[in-house]
């Protein structure tokens, strides 16, 4: 479908745009895009090939001494998110930054990033710590914005009782207030009520996280 794209409103952090698809037919939407970098406007082959907004990190301790993987935890934080105007359980995440979008890796290369920001953890490959895609985009809501992010996941081969999370490097209007490294149990119950240990909603990334943490695609 082709469409006429007007914009209606545009400033530096979000912009809507009208997209006009027969006469007097329109669709509005939000988008952090310009109005040329919309997904809307875009062939199949740049649709294809497009970047996220941002990269959302299923951050993942592993023990190298316990076969069984009792000890696997994943990291969450409680990260104030103003639209909602409260602390939720959050993942790392974070913005592909311009500078990153040419580089062959602008998605890993973000959540590394991130993750340090947010966290202060850095990776250790000498100690096996691993970086991948687990899915390249996967749009927010598509049935108002075209915002997306793509999913990393970290695995850090050492114990989580080594961890030391430090919020020093957070940047902007992030803040943050604890952390939780939940289990496998705790991330079924996490899923199961919905709810945070505080009664709180969180995001789909956040339970995206937790599907992808017990799955164990992450081993693969």
């Amino acid at each position: 479908m082709k469409f006429d794209i007007g914009t209606v409103f545009d400033n530096k952090y979000l912009k809507t745009y009208d997209l006009g698809y027969g006469d007097g037919k329109h669709y509005y939407m939000a988008s952090r895009r310009d109005a040329g970098g919309v997904a809307a406007s875009m062939t199949d082959e740049e649709f294809w090939a497009m970047l996220p907004d941002a990269v959302t990190c299923c951050v993942i301790f592993t023990d190298p001494g316990d076969a069984a993987g009792e000890n696997d935890r994943l990291l969450l934080s409680y990260e104030f998110r103003y639209p909602c105007g409260r602390y939720l359980l959050s993942p790392p995440a974070g913005l592909i930054d311009p500078e990153d979008r040419s580089a062959p890796d602008a998605l890993l290369r973000t959540a590394e990033r991130e993750i340090k920001e947010e966290t202060g953890l850095e990776l250790d490959r000498e100690r096996g710590d691993r970086l991948f895609e687990v899915s390249p985009l996967l749009f927010s809501s598509p049935g108002m914005t075209d915002e997306s992010n793509g999913i990393a996941c970290a695995v850090l081969n050492r114990p989580w009782t080594e961890a030391k999370i430090g919020y020093g490097n957070a940047t902007g209007t992030e803040m943050f207030d604890g952390s939780l490294f939940v289990s496998r149990s705790q991330a079924r119950e996490l899923i199961k009520r919905g709810r945070d240990e505080y009664g709180n909603f969180y995001s789909v990334y956040t339970a995206l996280v937790l599907f992808c943490f017990l799955s164990g695609i992450w081993k693969e």
